[in-house]
């Protein structure tokens, strides 16, 4: 997998998500075995990057190439000298946020409002990609609607704009995350670009990567919501893609110790009071479906404190035999 001077040590990429996908979250994640990772939506506006939410939206220190940033916006002015100011900040890959199907962006008329109208997506695209200097790629929906499903055509304008790979989630914005992805889309758009495309949409494990890239004809996956509370969920795809095997399930003494390492990072990043209250989510990801895991989730919502947190943590998993909590 290649973006342009950048060759990929696999075809998995971590789907950028708001709320989730910050540095600490990307750095675990390509640790264990995303081989791409685009920050949080940032947005085009630079008039509000002086918040701390954006501050921190903006920090990669520590990770390595490519680092990926993705924008957003509706404005092509705005658009290019957002990307060449987070370029300058040390940004090497680009990536346009024309998916998100959250109305507060989509009243905006950014995100996947912008599949409505294609010329304003190849005038943004032109002037992105004219001013980044670096790849820049698009992170698209099938369509606004089941009755204006155009995804061909924008990854067509795409190509002809300068972009250097797709990510295309299988549901339009009508859809937002509802009933199943669908798959055909993707595929037509596979064939009809040269460039590499990821499929997005519904990929949950390692059998479903495997359908869906058989499906589609895609280079790549690209993994959402499946991470949150399994990073290691790229490791059993990659096993599955390279052997045919499920890999074992991590050791119970290993969620451990990522969950541990995980808080500690979201500590020193966020500071000890936004921190804690960022790791209740991870949290409650981690314990789904574990053993006595809902239970102990709401008594951690009571914790405080980072040494409150942590240490509940290591008492959840000292409670119980490995083989119980790995049941």
């Amino acid at each position: 997998m290649k973006i342009g001077p950048y060759e990929l040590p696999n075809r998995l990429s971590l789907a950028p998500m708001a709320g989730v996908t910050d540095r600490p979250f990307r750095k675990l994640c390509r640790r264990l075995g995303a081989g791409l990772a685009a920050s949080e939506m940032v947005t085009s506006d630079t008039r509000l990057w002086g918040t701390e939410k954006s501050r921190r939206r903006m920090d990669h220190e520590g990770e390595g190439a490519p680092v990926t940033v993705q924008i957003a916006g509706g404005d092509p002015a705005m658009m290019a000298q957002a990307a060449a100011i987070n370029v300058d900040r040390g940004a090497q890959i680009i990536d346009v946020n024309m998916g998100c199907p959250a109305k507060k962006v989509c009243r905006k008329a950014a995100g996947s409002a912008l599949l409505r109208d294609e010329r304003l997506v190849g005038r943004i695209l032109e002037a992105t990609v004219a001013a980044a200097g670096v790849p820049v790629t698009l992170k698209m929906r099938t369509g606004w609607d089941q009755a204006s499903r155009n995804g061909v055509r924008i990854a067509r304008i795409a190509e002809a704009s300068g972009i250097q790979a797709l990510a295309v989630h299988g549901r339009t914005r009508a859809c937002m995350y509802r009933g199943q992805a669908e798959y055909d889309t993707i595929r037509a758009i596979k064939a009809a670009v040269s460039i590499p495309v990821y499929a997005n949409g519904d990929i949950t494990g390692p059998r479903s990567a495997a359908s869906v890239l058989a499906a589609t004809g895609a280079d790549g996956v690209m993994i959402g919501r499946a991470a949150q509370g399994r990073p290691w969920v790229f490791r059993e795809i990659l096993h599955y893609l390279e052997t045919g095997a499920i890999l074992a399930p991590p050791e119970p003494s290993e969620v451990r110790a990522i969950m541990l390492d995980h808080l500690e990072n979201l500590y020193e990043f966020y500071g000890q009071e936004t921190g804690v209250r960022v790791a209740r989510k991870h949290l409650g990801w981690y314990l789904k479906d574990r053993v006595g895991g809902e239970s102990f989730r709401r008594r951690l919502m009571g914790a405080e404190t980072c040494r409150a947190q942590s240490d509940m943590v290591k008492l959840y998993f000292s409670q119980a035999p490995e083989e119980e909590l790995a049941a």
